[in-house]
């Protein structure tokens, strides 16, 4: 072991005021909040501001004289992953890394506390080899185990239930009845695990399929599905149950669909998650969306805008009244831009009221307002109710109907700032579809403020390979036929999964309407005349905006694609 504090235990608080990285008086004040919270002081620390991530892992690696590892970008051989008991590898929260090039007999072993001896003495008895420490961040530990060890323990707890259901031979009404009961059954963990792993791998939705001989699970990572595992068919029932009990829906209803809605924490973070079940011919079909509960709220530099887009925005913010709309199909990003302009009107001099089906996030100083079908209270009847509340601000989850429109218009009109989306395809056409739902054009063109529509498209991994475009690119692009355009192509690591993409990043289409446009509005013009007189005005279209991230080698060709209609022409 190759340590420069040699066998003597050192706390890591203690090393870091050593070393000048932090004062007596701060690790005191972590330790302190340390006692309260439970985290680990690393994660105190660093939420306290007081060191960096990259100067707490220089610190620590330079005092220590070990290596720092990052995890995300390893690609772990199966083999070397089980040389060490799984017991052993969630008791000190550790993943065996590989052998040493000059010494076959040391293994190298990631850990967020290095000078945990005890640990590295379990281990090297356990596997026999001599342990070297190298020194990983625990969430990035924590999130490898998830991902690496995960569906092996789900494959064991739905290999158990299996045996189980065989042991016990229950008919389908016994069955049921033990479901409600099902607290320590293996199901319990399988169905963790494939939350879990959804979240660990950056999934927005986790896709529960029945198929005719087995049950499917899919991941949507970056907009794109992708199969995980797949398991006996007869587990169907049990995972259904247990989704059920904890999404609070009728464990005993299979032939309708339902809604429900589970909290869960992983990795020290709470996520939302909605549930929907449908029935399909083979059993029921379950579909989990996950947000995290501060995922939603990003600050405007997150979001992807350019410079021109930015100021565009901003100036749409400024609006004190009128009706702000964002658009867009779903998935692509709606719901995140809306709540942050709603943080950056959030100041407490003015009163923001939301009426949301349902609410995504809670937002500190907004009051939230949850849709009931149920009980009346739909978006119209809310909306009524909102405004005699006083509000300055009212942000609706969506505008589904004539009645939502004409109501959200008037409010628009009389002086508040009305925010909202809609499902169309580009700005102008939204302008139209509100005209369709009932609106006045002349009353339209006075409410309207501004229109965002907008898409989603992946961004690129490090591991991307520049090259020379195609002519029928340089077209696509609007690039001179004699010119050299680079482009990237995705490649695949492991960082990426082998995908080649990493994250998402939003193609927007801001059209402020000025008096100008509201003038051709007023005239009931087609959303063709009305977007010719936004671009007039410098409107940055939703192909401009892909072409600059393509250019930009953020995203590839091929993603522009799929957001943005390329005729042959072009």
């Amino acid at each position: 072991m190759r340590m420069a504090v040699g066998r003597k235990k050192i706390r890591i608080g203690d090393l870091l005021v050593a070393a000048g990285a932090i004062t007596d008086e701060q690790l005191q004040e972590a330790l302190a909040q340390q006692k309260e919270s439970g985290q680990k002081l690393a994660e105190v620390l660093l939420s306290m501001g007081y060191i960096s991530r990259d100067l707490y892992i220089a610190t620590l690696t330079q005092q220590l004289g070990i290596e720092y590892i990052e995890l995300k970008a390893c690609k772990l051989d199966e083999e070397v992953l089980h040389l060490i008991p799984e017991n052993l590898i969630q008791k000190y929260t550790v993943v065996p890394i590989g052998f040493d090039e000059m010494n076959p007999n040391v293994l190298k072993v990631a850990t967020a506390d290095p000078m945990n001896l005890i640990a590295m003495d379990d281990i090297g008895i356990a596997t026999n080899y001599q342990i070297e420490p190298m020194f990983a961040m625990e969430d990035d530990i924590t999130e490898t185990i998830g991902k690496y060890y995960g569906n092996a323990q789900a494959m064991e707890a739905a290999e158990a239930y299996r045996r189980e259901q065989e042991e016990q031979g229950l008919t389908d009404a016994e069955e049921d009845a033990l479901n409600e009961d099902i607290e320590n059954s293996p199901i319990v963990l399988l169905v963790k695990q494939i939350i879990e792993g959804g979240v660990r791998q950056r999934a927005s939705d986790i896709h529960i399929e029945p198929m005719e001989t087995y049950v499917r699970v899919r991941y949507r990572i970056d907009g794109a599905l992708k199969q995980v595992m797949s398991y006996d068919y007869s587990l169907l029932s049990g995972i259904s149950a247990r989704i059920k009990i904890i999404g609070g829906m009728d464990i005993s209803e299979k032939r309708k669909p339902q809604d429900g809605r589970i909290t869960i924490m992983v990795d020290r973070r709470e996520f939302d998650v909605r549930v929907s079940m449908l029935p399909t011919v083979y059993g029921e079909k379950t579909v989990m969306r996950l947000t995290s509960k501060d995922g939603l709220t990003k600050p405007k530099s997150a979001l992807g805008f350019g410079p021109e887009e930015l100021k565009a925005f901003d100036s749409i913010l400024t609006n004190p009244h009128g009706i702000i709309l964002v658009t867009g199909p779903t998935g692509s990003g709606k719901s995140t831009t809306l709540y942050t302009a709603l943080s950056e009107l959030n100041t407490e001099d003015v009163n923001i009221i939301t009426v949301e089906d349902p609410v995504e996030a809670n937002i500190d100083g907004i009051n939230q307002v949850q849709t009931n079908d149920k009980a009346d209270m739909t978006f119209a009847a809310a909306l009524r109710s909102i405004l005699r509340q006083d509000p300055d601000i009212i942000m609706i989850g969506e505008i589904r109907d004539g009645e939502t429109a004409g109501i959200a218009v008037q409010a628009a009109i009389t002086g508040h700032l009305v925010v909202s989306t809609l499902h169309t395809n580009s700005a102008a056409s939204t302008v139209t579809r509100l005209i369709d739902m009932g609106i006045e054009p002349y009353v339209a063109g006075d409410a309207l403020v501004g229109v965002i529509a907008q898409r989603l498209v992946r961004r690129l991994c490090t591991c991307k390979q520049p090259r020379l475009a195609e002519p029928s690119e340089k077209r696509i692009l609007g690039a001179d036929a004699d010119d050299d355009v680079v482009i990237y192509e995705p490649v695949g690591c492991a960082l990426c999964n082998d995908t080649g993409y990493v994250g998402r990043i939003g193609v927007y289409e801001i059209m402020p309407v000025s008096h100008s446009l509201q003038a051709v509005i007023a005239r009931n013009a087609t959303a063709d005349t009305i977007e010719a007189q936004a671009l007039k005005e410098g409107m940055i279209t939703l192909r401009m905006g892909a072409t600059r991230l393509v250019l930009q080698g953020v995203t590839s060709i091929y993603e522009m694609r799929k957001i943005v209609f390329i005729t042959d022409e072009t």
